[in-house]
C-alpha cells in the first residue's frame, strides 16, 4: 500500500511520495520539494539522508544486524571465504563451483601489475605512508589500459574484468607499497597461491625465503578482509559512488575511496585502538585508570574501539572478531599483553553503568587491530588492509550506480550563510 507525507511550508500543503525498504526501512522521498515548495532539507553529514536505493548491504544499527545481499554477517564469517564473499556482495548471489573457479581464474590472471609501474613506486619518499601511494597507485593502474581510459558502462560485457582487476591488484599495490615505504625489495605474487595468502607471500616473504603461511594466520585475516566487505553509505562508499556518478573509470572512484578511507574517523579507527593500548601499557595500567579517565570529560581521554554511529547494540562483527583473535593468539602462542588490557577495558566498560547507557559497546576495529599486530602487520598498514577489505563494496556500488537508469551526478545543495550582494572595492580605496 502506497503512502504520502504532508509538509506545510508558508500556508501551503505538499504530498511527498514515501518508500519503503524490503526490510520495512521508511523513506520520504523529497527529490522534488525544491521544485515545488523552493524549500531544500538541510541534514548537516548527511545523518538522516538516504543517497540512494540499494540492493547491497542491510544494516540495522539498533537490533546489532548486518546482512551482505540478505545473508547474516555470521554465517559467511563461518562459512565463506573473502573471495566467495565478494563475488556475493559484486553480483548479487553465491556464485556456483562454475562462477567461483571463473572468477578466482580471473583474479589470479590479473594480479599483475604493469612494469612500467615499479618506476612510479621509485618516485615515492622512502617512509611515505602506504595509503596515499596506494590511492595513487590504484589511479594509475588505469593509465596503462587505454580501453578502460576509454570505458563507459555501455560495454559492460567488460566490466568483469576491470572488477578482476582492481579486486586482485589492489592486495598487489598495497604490499609493493608497504614494501617500497620499507625499503625492501618488491615481491611477486604467485599463482600457486589464493587471494589473502599471495598478499602475506608479497608482504613478508623475502628473496629466495618465503614468509611460512600458518593456515590460522591465513585465515584470520582472510576473515578481516571479509568482515570489512561492505558497510552501507559509510564516507568512503559513499565517496566512491559520488565520483562514480560523474561516470568517472572504476579505478578512479576507488582511488577517490581510499583517500576518504585514510581519516582517523574511518580508516584509521583500529590503528588509534593499538595506540590506544600502547599508552595504557607504557603507562603501567591494566585499564583501570584509563577507563576512569575515559569518563571526566576534562581528562582528554578516550576510549577508541567502543561505540558505533550506525550500531546501538554490540556491533556483530566485533562478536565474530574477538572469537578469532583468541584463537589466532592461542594458535601463534603469543601472550600479548595489550590483549589482556583489551580484555579489561572492554569487561569494564560493559559493566559499567557510564558505558552501558551511552549504549557504547565494542567495535570491530576494537579486536582487528589486535590481530593484526599478532600478525606482524605494521600499525601504517591497517587502513590498507581495511581497503582491500572493502574494494568488493566499493566495486558493487559503483556498479549499482552505472546499472541505475535514473542515475544522475550527485550535487548537493547547501543553505548559503556568507555575506549578502557586496561589490569590488579597487585596492587604493581599501581600508
Amino acid at each position: 500500500m502506497s503512502t504520502t507525507a504532508n509538509i506545510e511550508l508558508d500556508g501551503k500543503t505538499y504530498t511527498l511520495p514515501t518508500v519503503v525498504g524490503t526490510e520495512q526501512e521508511k523513506a520520504i522521498d523529497i527529490s522534488n520539494l525544491r521544485a515545488v515548495s523552493g524549500y531544500i532539507t538541510l541534514d548537516d553529514g548527511y545523518g538522516n539522508t538516504g543517497s540512494c536505493q540499494s540492493k547491497i548491504t542491510f544494516i540495522d544499527g539498533d537490533q546489532g544486524i548486518l546482512r551482505y545481499r540478505g545473508i547474516p554477517i555470521e554465517e559467511l564469517a563461518e562459512k565463506s571465504t573473502f573471495v566467495e564473499t565478494s563475488y556475493l556482495v559484486i553480483y548479487g548471489h553465491l556464485p556456483n563451483r562454475t562462477e567461483l573457479r571463473g572468477f578466482s581464474d580471473l583474479l589470479t590472471k590479473y594480479q599483475y601489475l604493469h612494469e612500467d609501474m615499479r618506476f612510479h613506486f621509485q618516485g615515492f619518499p622512502a617512509g611515505g605512508h602506504p595509503m596515499p601511494i596506494l590511492s595513487a597507485m590504484i589511479n594509475a593502474a588505469s593509465c596503462f589500459d587505454t580501453d578502460l581510459m576509454n570505458w563507459h558502462w555501455g560495454k559492460r560485457h567488460e566490466f568483469d574484468v576491470y572488477a578482476a582487476r582492481l579486486l586482485s591488484q589492489v592486495r598487489t599495490i598495497a604490499a609493493f607499497s608497504y614494501r617500497k615505504s620499507h625499503g625492501l625489495p618488491l615481491i611477486y605474487p604467485k599463482k600457486s597461491y589464493k587471494y589473502t595468502a599471495n598478499f602475506l607471500h608479497m608482504m613478508f616473504s623475502m628473496p629466495y625465503e618465503d614468509f611460512e603461511l600458518r593456515p590460522e594466520v591465513v585465515r584470520a585475516l582472510d576473515l578481516i578482509f571479509l568482515l570489512h566487505a561492505d558497510h552501507e553509505q559509510n564516507c568512503s562508499t559513499a565517496t566512491v559512488r559520488l565520483v562514480a556518478s560523474s561516470q568517472a573509470n572504476l579505478f578512479a572512484s576507488a582511488s577517490a575511496g581510499v583517500c576518504a578511507l585514510w581519516g582517523p574517523l574511518h580508516g584509521g579507527a583500529n590503528q588509534a585502538v593499538v595506540e590506544m593500548l600502547e599508552q595504557i601499557h607504557k603507562e603501567g595500567d591494566d585499564g583501570s585508570k584509563f577507563i576512569a579517565a575515559a569518563k571526566d570529560k576534562n581528562s582528554g581521554r578516550r576510549l577508541m574501539g567502543f561505540g558505533h554511529r550506525i550500531y546501538k547494540n554490540y556491533d556483530p562483527r566485533a562478536k565474530i572478531i574477538k572469537r578469532a583473535c583468541d584463537q589466532v593468539l592461542s594458535a601463534l602462542n603469543i601472550n600479548d599483553p595489550l590483549l589482556e588490557i583489551a580484555k579489561h577495558l572492554e569487561a569494564a566498560a560493559l559493566r559499567d553503568s557510564y558505558f552501558v547507557e551511552r549504549k557504547l559497546y565494542p567495535n570491530v576495529d576494537f579486536y582487528s587491530g589486535i590481530i593484526m599486530r599478532a600478525l606482524g602487520v605494521p600499525v601504517e598498514m591497517f587502513p590498507v588492509v581495511f581497503a582491500i577489505g572493502r574494494m568488493p563494496g566499493w566495486i558493487a556500488n559503483y556498479k549499482e550506480i552505472m546499472e541505475e537508469p535514473k542515475s544522475r551526478i550527485y550535487r548537493p545543495r547547501q543553505v548559503y550563510m556568507g555575506p549578502t550582494l557586496n561589490h569590488f572595492v579597487p585596492i587604493e580605496e581599501r581600508v
